[in-house]
């Protein structure tokens, strides 16, 4: 990659241009911190708590037990999974064994999930021992290549008492019955040796972990990231990154070695959440709280506040919807919040307000950042003080990254500062390539002045100061609560309803999710549906942040000459009844 310097006067000065030395494997970054604080706390789940050297030893039993199970380098091993202690120890592990994780959203149906599995040609699958997660599970690996399940049970998890307790009373989560011949985890970590396999990792070249996302297309693809992409992203955070950790000495980089605790509420199979909390955590040697369900308690969001108030966690990697719910909790004002110092912001726009109340509730700073699922994802960051951030925009990008904007009708063309287009992005982060899809990665890749250049499909520009700011969005991707959703893939779902014979889904604006889900439905001749009987369809077919809100049905909904349906009409006539 040609190296420029990204032209601002803004650029803070104490910040490198490039980051150098982050050609590694990504479980370099457990055994550095299990080598130099072996006895400080890594995962902490309701009041338990995991050493860096403890979280070792499991991950290199695992990557023993897979070795010994025939997972060979390069092999896929899906992760199927909330925020659990299990999650590090098991990703670590699969990447020791020079396997690849492959993340799977814990909230999808069997549908989904098999898709997922098969599209991956996963070998092995670790799931929690729940009744739906398992369940779900157990029917989703029909007709797969997985010779292997592992329940994740969190008894041996939970401090002793409370395992005690809830193992008494029934409430600590389990499956109704097990399948013959699925294991346990807590037996095989037992009973393997604490001997990973040798592996010879090539850190740009070998795939880590598979992120499946709807890309331009909505078809679900997934994205090969590699160790590097992860291990240059995590080292760019933390070069980028200058927060006010004491007062007499002013911003500097993130303290190491136990200073920090992270607030895990990004889930862990996205690539926000495992770069930005758990990679990032491990990096500094920091604690990493396990939130399986942010949004728990009465009204929802109660226990994590709780567990702010208990565990002082000083950093909070979130979307904007989670800053929303912060900051208008009913009982915000019970609960002490003043431990948290910096928050990362990303996955889709943070309202200027919301920043401000948050930081004036917390007394946090909160930095803005952009990336998608394809740049693992960090892309860009505003300046992480007041002085210098430009709140509204996504900032400066990483060091080392090149970003820029280029013509919507011709690709190669870079148009010039205050201009808008579609931004591409070149660096260490960009992914290697969707996983089978050729086809995909000739759309999306664009050779320029010689570089490799990703195109996001998001529409922006840069202002004369340097910072980049998203105008609009070239996809039709709808963001709710900062996840990614697809029209074409609810589509395709809801067309499998025998009753539907033309569907629309676009997003529209939404208070609490910044956008939801809304389907336009023309029904089949003679057939009648209702609201809540589509909405029990679309419960049993995918995943909660997917399923349409709102659900209109119509007599027609708009095409084009080619028959091709007009979305953009639709969202159109919603924006035009909010004004």
């Amino acid at each position: 990659m040609n190296e420029t310097i990204w032209e601002t006067p803004f650029w803070p000065e104490e910040v490198a241009r490039t980051v150098t030395d982050y050609h590694f494997p990504v479980f370099k970054f457990l055994d550095d911190a299990a080598l130099n604080y072996p006895d400080n706390i890594f995962t902490l789940f309701n009041g338990a708590t995991k050493t860096y050297s403890q979280v070792k030893d499991t991950a290199d039993r695992i990557a023993n037990f897979l070795a010994g199970k025939g997972i060979k380098q390069g092999d896929k091993v899906a992760i199927f999974l909330p925020n659990l202690p299990h999650f590090p120890e098991i990703l670590f592990g699969i990447l020791k064994a020079g396997a690849v994780c492959v993340n799977c959203n814990p909230v999808y149906t069997a549908t989904e999930l098999n898709y997922q599995l098969n599209d991956s040609e996963s070998k092995m699958v670790f799931c929690m021992d729940h009744p739906l997660f398992y369940d779900n599970t157990v029917k989703a690996i029909k007709n797969t290549q997985i010779e292997t399940v592992v329940v994740c049970n969190i008894k041996s998890y939970l401090p002793k008492f409370k395992a005690f307790l809830g193992g008494l009373l029934g409430k600590i989560p389990k499956a109704a019955k097990h399948e013959p011949g699925h294991l346990m985890f807590d037996e095989v970590v037992a009973a393997a040796s604490p001997a990973p396999p040798s592996v010879d990792i090539n850190p740009q070249e070998d795939t880590a972990v598979m992120l499946y996302t709807g890309g331009t297309t909505g078809v679900p693809k997934g994205a090969e990231l590699s160790h590097t992409n992860f291990t240059y992203d995590v080292m760019g955070l933390y070069e980028s990154g200058r927060i006010v950790q004491d007062e007499a000495r002013g911003a500097e980089q993130f303290y190491t070695g136990g200073y920090h605790t992270f607030l895990g509420v990004l889930p862990w199979y996205h690539s926000f959440g495992i770069t930005c909390a758990l990679l990032f955590a491990t990096m500094t040697g920091s604690k990493l709280i396990c939130i399986p369900d942010p949004r728990a308690g009465t009204p929802p969001f109660t226990e994590v506040l709780k567990t702010v108030q208990q565990h002082k966690p000083t950093v909070m990697p979130a979307v904007p919807t989670i800053f929303v719910a912060f900051a208008n909790h009913a009982h915000l004002n019970q609960y002490d919040l003043s431990s948290l110092m910096a928050c990362f912001s990303g996955g889709a726009p943070l309202p200027p307000e919301v920043c401000r109340q948050f930081e004036e509730k917390t007394g946090a700073i909160i930095f803005e950042g952009y990336g998608l699922t394809e740049t693992t994802p960090v892309v860009t960051s505003n300046p992480t003080n007041r002085e210098t951030r430009k709140i509204g925009s996504i900032g400066f990008p990483l060091p080392g990254t090149m970003v820029k904007i280029v013509g919507l009708e011709d690709d190669t063309r870079e148009l010039p500062r205050g201009e808008d287009g579609e931004i591409a992005v070149c660096g260490p982060q960009v992914m290697k390539g969707y996983w089978k899809r050729p086809d995909a990665n000739e759309e999306v890749f664009r050779l320029i002045d010689g570089d490799r250049y990703f195109l996001t499909g998001d529409i922006g520009h840069i202002d004369e100061d340097g910072y980049i700011t998203i105008t609009d969005r070239k996809k039709d991707m709808i963001i709710v609560g900062g996840f990614n959703v697809y029209p074409r893939d609810v589509e395709d779902i809801l067309y499998t309803n025998p009753k539907v014979e033309l569907v629309a889904v676009v997003g529209v604006p939404d208070d609490r999710s910044g956008e939801s889900v809304k389907a336009f439905i023309k029904l089949k001749a003679g057939q009648s549906a209702t609201f809540e009987e589509i909405q029990a369809f679309c419960k049993e077919n995918m995943a909660g942040y997917k399923r349409p809100r709102q659900i209109e049905f119509r007599d027609e909904i708009p095409i084009s000459n080619v028959g091709k349906v007009l979305r953009r009409v639709l969202r159109d006539e919603e924006l035009a009844m909010e004004k």
